[in-house]
């Protein structure tokens, strides 16, 4: 990588305690009004590293869809850098969504466009900068996750770890405050895994970026997350909020410290 990133365990053991980036009061999820999770109350502080995981079938995906603006909740509210996003008419839609960026699973590049073309469409729909200036920011967001000498490839020609970090170029391309990324490290060797958790510490200590991170991925959570938000499918809530570690150790939920610690469900 080409990126100065400080290694993962270089990160903050304790979220930052600033100003709350989202907010969400009594939200319930789910679909066709069955709700997969209720009553969730969470807020997310600016410039933390915050994972929201659980088991299959959970909803933390379904959150994610509600926290992008894709899917309104069933109740409840949602702010983002404090404007209420349920129930907001599309301008205000438009405004909220030049805050953040979004990572998708699979990254979700264009196949027939190039790195630079990717990361420059953000720009073209949101912004009226002209075409060499898009091009500028552009190759400097490509920089940003180390990949400058890469601009004029298309994803096809580059690795799986590298088309995830074209991603989050892209993500990054309008200077949002926040980033969610949905399950970042999925398909991904342990060291490119890594390599990612790396970067997006370099890139929250440097931009002071806040990261929401939909993941199971118990190496990377303990790594580099402030805290752990925690939603249990069976009781349709969320179980637990914290540092991870704290919560593995210490949680008076035994599902949450099982869960954590990676403790088969068979074993009393």
């Amino acid at each position: 990588m080409n990126t100065a990133a400080p290694t993962p365990s270089n990160t903050a053991a304790v979220a930052p305690a600033s100003k709350i980036a989202v907010a969400l009061r009594g939200v319930s999820i789910g679909y066709n009004g069955v709700p997969v999770v209720e009553d969730i109350d969470l807020e997310i502080f600016a410039g933390e590293i915050l994972f929201i995981g659980g088991g299959s079938g959970c909803g933390k995906t379904t959150l994610l869809s509600s926290l992008n603006t894709l899917r309104p909740p069933i109740s409840g509210s949602i702010k983002i850098d404090g404007i209420e996003i349920v129930g907001a008419d599309q301008e205000t839609l438009q405004s909220v969504r030049r805050r953040f960026g979004m990572m998708y699973q699979l990254g979700a590049l264009f196949g027939g466009m190039t790195l630079l073309d990717n990361v420059r469409l953000p720009l073209e729909e949101f912004t009226d900068l002209d075409r060499a200036s898009m091009d500028e920011v552009a190759r400097a967001k490509l920089g940003l996750v180390g990949l400058g000498e890469h601009a004029l490839k298309q994803p096809s020609e580059i690795s799986g770890g590298m088309q995830k970090r074209a991603a989050i170029a892209r993500a990054l391309a309008l200077d949002p405050q926040i980033i969610f990324l949905d399950e970042p490290s999925a398909g991904l060797d342990p060291v490119t895994s890594a390599d990612l958790d790396a970067l997006i510490v370099a890139l929250n200590h440097m931009l002071g970026t806040t990261f929401v991170i939909i993941s199971h991925e118990l190496a990377s959570i303990f790594a580099i997350g402030h805290r752990f938000a925690m939603l249990d499918g069976a009781r349709k809530r969320l179980v637990a909020l914290g540092p991870p570690a704290e919560l593995r150790d210490h949680s008076p939920d035994e599902w949450v410290r099982r869960f954590l610690s990676r403790v088969p469900s068979s074993e009393t």
